[in-house]
């Protein structure tokens, strides 16, 4: 795609948002669209797959601030006249003389690689000189590409490899990225030397546009990949391999450098990014590194004391309970907690609570009765010091 399609794209439009709508209404729209378009729900459906295509390059710019905020301000650039076959006209708004404006000042640079919207369109300004000093242009990265795993909270806390099925652009597997037919190899394009784009003269100003030869890549196939028709790319369904590392919490993303979206033309592929979301578990509960776990005891085990066995993810443990241990006390079992990235384990922290028996014979009930009586006679009162007691 050249420069120009680029910024003439509607990417709002595509997404169904405004152009003033929040990150978290795109990320929602998004996911919406690529869960409808996806081409696992849709197979055979070649417009929804291109519709995919279309909903996925526009979230990889609109949920880059970066490149949403370049794209923003070049598309109101061109909307205005600034670019060519728009409404700007030489001489006609305050510019007049011999001199040359260069519309790649305005962006920190107008030559490619410096760093600014220049570097970001390939050099499309460019002095009115001609196009023997513009560098080759470089092949287009591929976009990255966002997915999802649901592990069990276990899994999450312990560590685990995961397979991924997805279906996403890849690199040919016939002419492996290159675009040309096995045995063959592209050339570089002979009319703009392999820059990717020619120049031309309007009136005091240099414009540069995309090569209509090579279509802004640079280089001519004469033969193209029966397979992938000149692109070097593929849509495939393929199984990738992701190791969750221990301790990953809930909304965390992983990084898979290179396995997103394939360039054109053997240029680089993107990053996959894999959220993972995490199941709630029947037991325990997590706070930073520590677990938390809530253990029903009986009131003889806090009052006498003991040893009880207390659940890990990983086996079970004793845990003494020191006589007279008050209800709701948090005891902490060292170093059965979550792994930290910098070595070393969180703790389990158990919470105590008495649990109470809900029906009791008649010999249990004697008994209770005359242990209160004991316990009135002894002098205690559980309510002693107790700002709402009289």
């Amino acid at each position: 795609m050249s420069q120009r399609e680029w910024i003439e794209k509607d990417f709002y439009k595509d997404l169904g948002v405004s152009s003033s709508a929040s990150a978290d209404e795109i990320k929602k729209a998004y996911r919406k669209l690529a869960r409808d378009l996806h081409p696992d729900a849709n197979p055979g459906d070649s417009a929804a797959e291109e519709r995919f295509k279309a909903v996925s390059e526009a979230n990889a710019v609109l949920s880059d601030p970066a490149k949403r905020k370049e794209y923003d301000e070049t598309r109101r650039l061109y909307a205005s006249g600034g670019f060519p076959g728009g409404g700007f006209q030489p001489g006609g708004g305050g510019f007049s003389g011999s001199s040359t404006f260069d519309l790649g000042d305005l962006f920190g640079g107008g030559a490619a690689g410096d760093g600014g919207l220049g570097d970001l369109f390939g050099g499309m300004f460019n002095r009115g000189g001609g196009a023997g000093g513009a560098t080759r242009s470089r092949p287009r990265r591929g976009s990255d590409v966002e997915t999802e795993t649901t592990l069990d909270f276990r899994d999450a806390v312990l560590g685990v490899t995961v397979p991924l099925r997805m279906t996403s652009p890849a690199p040919c597997t016939t002419c492996h990225g290159s675009g040309a037919e096995p045995g063959t190899s592209p050339r570089v394009c002979p009319r703009c030397n392999g820059s990717g784009i020619v120049s031309r003269n309007q009136g005091a100003f240099g414009f540069s546009e995309p090569c209509d030869d090579c279509r802004g890549s640079g280089s001519i196939i004469d033969n193209p990949c029966h397979d992938c028709h000149g692109s070097g790319v593929q849509n495939r369904t393929r199984t990738i391999t992701v190791r969750v590392p221990a301790g990953v919490k809930d909304g965390s993303k992983i990084r898979l450098a290179g396995q997103g979206e394939a360039g054109l033309r053997g240029a680089p592929s993107g990053d996959l990014f894999v959220t993972v979301h995490v199941r709630s578990d029947k037991v325990f509960g997590r706070e930073g590194d520590d677990l938390t776990l809530v253990l029903p005891v009986s009131y003889g085990e806090l009052v006498l004391g003991g040893t009880v066995s207390v659940p890990t993810l990983e086996g079970r443990v004793g845990l003494k309970i020191p006589p007279g241990t008050a209800d709701g006390r948090v005891m902490r079992v060292r170093g059965r907690g979550v792994a930290k990235r910098g070595g070393g384990s969180g703790d389990l922290l158990v919470t105590l609570k008495v649990a109470i028996p809900q029906n009791l014979d008649d010999k249990a009930t004697e008994a209770l009765r005359a242990y209160l009586q004991a316990e009135e006679a002894g002098g205690f009162d559980p309510r002693e010091g107790w700002a709402g007691a009289r």
